[in-house]
């Protein structure tokens, strides 16, 4: 049976369909116009900067370049350079002769060659929190080096060293910090504690790990937990007007997988159909070219996104601020670039491939390594089923020789001490909005979360997208500036940290 319309059918559809788009545009930009402002003015007075004398501003820079001069380098999990971790454990202790006096310090060595500090509050009615930091850095060779990776030295105001990033800024700067405020007779009412961990590139399992089981043993609960993460990133997300800090409340889980293919071996000039090699080639061809699901807004990166949508330009502020419309839009958009399809997805990375001993000779035997960093929304499971899916082929072998869960999510609620504290610090020293992320890297933070559900990831130094490439790369280096922004950056959270309350803003314009 036809079915007809007439022209007066016609023109009340059409009616109601521009009703509708009006609707929907109008609560786009309801949505858009009507967010809260990102919060940078806060009730109550936080605590003051520091006043630095010329004399103690040279001490700072010369700690730090003390410490960039020893090479506590982890070549692999089982060779570092202990030696260098020794002369670390000494270096320490005569560049912050406060700290390691103070009676209010106590102070253990733990696995070794990490370190320990409790420093005592009056009030243990509080909870303490934790400072973490890693004092090993990667391997480096002078090729491509404007200055040597281990020397230490100064040019155009930065100091080069295969650290001064990640993570011996991070190191120095905490105990820089402590050690001026005990020099201004500084009396903390919350205790708290720093973990200086001398693994943490090569997983942190003698050195994070058995700090933890120091602290489990005495029964000890955190308040909140600090580690490296995102700086202040400057020009690094597309389309936003200003810098941007962001902290970062989970960390993807990781899968190291290896891949094996087993055939007969024999001679090149009578070559099976198939080879180990091509076996195993075509699995992880097939591996790369089928990406695992786009997952954009089922973790915090949603949040991330939405609670910076004032910060993005037309219209991409539209966009970031109505995910339940744009999202399809948006998730494609960011898997079109590395750093963005890193937040949107579980990711895949061929990354050893072994096959073949002559060149006249089929191997019985090919291999590979491929690393993967899960979604917050996927788990290990879940992720290796799909990768068997992928593959489909019973002759290729997977054995997972490293693999753990994404990490629980802290709260970033504006109820969380912690978060809380963290923003407010941020806040007063960068004047930048902030905002909670994923981190798409690994600390060893992770062994962290049965001491405290309020895990966070900052780094107090503005990033470029270059500055990004320089860690774990050529040329890492930190600004003269950059590295007493970051000892400012503890002196007030210290401070701020032995508050009682939640810190709480009224709204302002940035």
């Amino acid at each position: 049976m036809a079915i007809s319309m007439g022209k007066g059918s016609v023109g009340v559809l059409t009616g109601v369909f521009i009703a509708s788009l009006a609707v929907v545009v109008a609560v786009l930009l309801l949505r858009t116009y009507n967010l809260p402002e990102l919060k940078v003015a806060w009730k109550g007075k936080g605590a003051p900067r520091i006043e630095l004398e010329e004399d103690e501003r040279e001490q700072l820079y010369e700690a730090l370049k003390g410490a960039l001069r020893i090479p506590t380098v982890s070549f692999s999990p089982s060779e570092q350079n202990t030696t260098a971790l020794e002369e670390f454990k000494e270096y320490i202790k005569s560049a912050f002769p406060r700290v390691f006096n103070s009676s209010l310090v106590e102070y253990e060595l733990v696995g070794g060659y990490s370190h320990l500090f409790n420093v005592q509050g009056s009030d243990n009615s509080l909870l303490p929190y934790m400072l973490l930091a890693h004092l090993d850095v990667v391997p480096a060779t002078p090729e491509g080096w404007d200055l040597p990776p281990f020397s230490g030295e100064e040019k155009d105001g930065y100091i080069y060293g295969r650290g001064s990033l990640d993570d011996k800024s991070r190191v120095i700067g905490i105990l820089q910090a402590l050690e001026f405020l005990f020099k201004k007779g500084y009396k903390p009412r919350r205790s708290f504690y720093i973990g200086l961990g001398h693994d943490e590139e090569i997983s942190g399992r003698h050195g994070a790990k058995e700090i933890v089981k120091t602290l489990e043993t005495r029964n000890v609960k955190l308040e909140y937990l600090l580690d490296e993460g995102f700086g202040v990133l400057d020009g690094v997300i597309y389309g936003t007007k200003r810098p941007i800090a962001l902290i970062g409340v989970t960390e993807k889980g990781a899968i190291t997988l290896n891949l094996t293919v087993n055939s007969p071996p024999g001679h090149s000039s009578m070559p099976p159909r198939e080879s180990s090699i091509g076996i195993l080639s075509a699995a992880l061809s097939r591996l790369e070219q089928n990406r695992l699901p786009n997952l954009f807004g089922t973790g915090p990166e949603g949040s991330t996104f939405e609670q910076l949508a004032n910060e993005f330009y037309w219209p991409l502020n539209i966009m970031m601020a109505n995910l339940w419309f744009f999202n399809p839009i948006i998730s494609r958009l960011m898997a079109l670039t590395p750093s963005g399809n890193a937040i949107v997805r579980t990711t895949t990375a061929l990354t050893i491939v072994n096959g073949g001993i002559k060149a006249n000779v089929i191997p019985a035997t090919a291999t590979a390594t491929v690393n993967f960093r899960l979604h917050p929304a996927q788990t290990v499971e879940e992720v290796l089923n799909m990768v068997s899916e992928i593959i489909m082929d019973e002759r290729v072998i997977l054995s997972a020789i490293k693999a753990f869960d994404p990490l629980p999510i802290s709260p970033y609620d504006e109820e969380n001490f912690g978060y809380q504290t963290l923003k407010r610090t941020i806040t007063d020293l960068f004047s930048v909005p902030v905002a909670p992320a994923v981190c798409t890297v690994n600390t060893d933070s992770r062994h962290f979360v049965n001491l405290t559900e309020s895990v966070y990831r900052f780094s107090p130094v503005v990033m470029t997208a270059e500055d990004l490439g320089r860690v774990h790369g050529l040329n890492e280096r930190i600004s003269r500036e950059g590295f007493e922004t970051g000892i400012q950056f503890y002196w007030q959270l210290i401070q701020n940290s032995d508050s009682d309350t939640v810190p709480v803003h009224r709204h302002s314009e940035l």
